[in-house]
């Protein structure tokens, strides 16, 4: 499950604002907008969900969803 506050949680840890998360995923700003609105899941096309998931990926993020959802930056290696 990728929740709305861990799309704003992620694009916090990289400093990412909307337009930034846009550019890198691909996803128009609009829709990004409606994604982080939703009130717990993320919704939208899958295509949406998965590119802007793959950005985030891409970046260093990773999605912690056991006992506690979250994020945090993978360690380097």
């Amino acid at each position: 499950m990728f929740t709305s506050r861990q799309m704003k949680a992620a694009r916090s840890l990289l400093a990412w604002n909307q337009p930034k998360l846009a550019e890198q995923s691909g996803v128009s700003l609009p829709t990004i907008r409606r994604m982080e609105l939703s009130a717990n899941r993320v919704s939208g096309h899958a295509r949406n969900v998965y590119a802007v998931l793959d950005a985030f990926e891409r970046a260093g993020i990773e999605f912690l969803n056991g006992d506690a959802t979250g994020v945090r930056l993978r360690k380097p290696v």
